[in-house]
């Protein structure tokens, strides 16, 4: 987690609005950055491309309920026989002066909020309470955070306190002719069976009155395209890809065979 990651070739990421301008002049203006929106809609490529195009080396931290602030400033640790304080991902982006990206930072205890905020204001300071320091960040430096509102629940709220600390930006699946350029690119599958998926892809995302809680995201669909380029059956590859990631009810997985039976027949 503490390991920075600078790619040297752009990843591929296809604009669905004007975002990159967006990002591009939050970082100019050190202004930190908030991506709303569903599970695997391109949120973590979107900013890993954005950091490539920057060259700025970039500190992912996928946020869990155990995510403390010690996790992201830095601890002491023992080495050698001796304790030696170690950065955590935030204290190395802030010294760096890259990109520290919080991925569902909802998901991260409170107190990690509480860090975060002097780095969100005109201050864009972070201090370590165990060595006693008070970084400023560089004009680099850049905070960004994902979320995903439809997981939300009275427990897993993002604070307005905090939310209104960030530029926020709301992102959902691409349109379908995009969709399907974005699979094609991937997964060098053939346009017809690209076109089918992303046909399948709509209708699932609006189906009402079943057991899903999101619908197939475009990452899913690049998995599944991926299998059927590589030479499965589009059936398996849809059962493995696509109908066990979404539900474990039996009901509501036949209902999806029968659809995608439906979009291939």
């Amino acid at each position: 987690m503490n390991a920075p990651v600078r790619v040297h070739e752009v990843p591929y990421y296809q604009p669905k609005g004007d975002e990159c301008e967006i990002f591009v002049t939050a970082q100019a203006k050190g202004l930190p950055l908030l991506l709303k929106g569903p599970t695997g809609c391109g949120k973590t490529r979107f900013v890993e491309h954005m950091a490539a195009r920057l060259n700025l080396p970039l500190y992912t931290v996928a946020c869990h309920d155990d995510l403390s602030a010690a996790d992201l400033i830095g601890r002491y640790l023992l080495k050698g026989g001796e304790t030696v304080w170690v950065d955590g991902p935030l204290t190395r982006a802030v010294r760096d002066g890259g990109i520290c990206y919080l991925d569902e930072v909802v998901e991260a205890r409170k107190d990690v909020t509480v860090v975060l905020h002097p780095l969100t204001d005109d201050r864009r300071r972070l201090f370590i309470d165990r060595t006693g320091e008070d970084l400023r960040a560089p004009a680099n430096f850049m905070l960004v955070a994902s979320y995903n509102p439809g997981y939300q629940s009275i427990l897993k709220k993002l604070k307005p306190s905090t939310r209104q600390r960030f530029l926020s930006v709301a992102f959902d699946f691409p349109e379908p002719e995009l969709e399907q350029r974005i699979l094609t690119h991937e997964t060098r599958l053939d346009d017809g069976r690209a076109k089918a998926l992303v046909r399948l892809a709509g209708h699932i995302r609006k189906l009402s009155g079943m057991d899903l809680e999101e619908g197939v995201s475009t990452r899913l669909l690049i998995y599944a395209g991926s299998l059927i380029a590589g030479g499965m059956s589009v059936d398996r590859a849809l059962e493995a890809a696509v109908i066990e990631p979404l539900s474990d009810d039996p009901d509501t997985q036949q209902a999806l065979r029968d659809l995608a039976a439906t979009v291939f027949g």
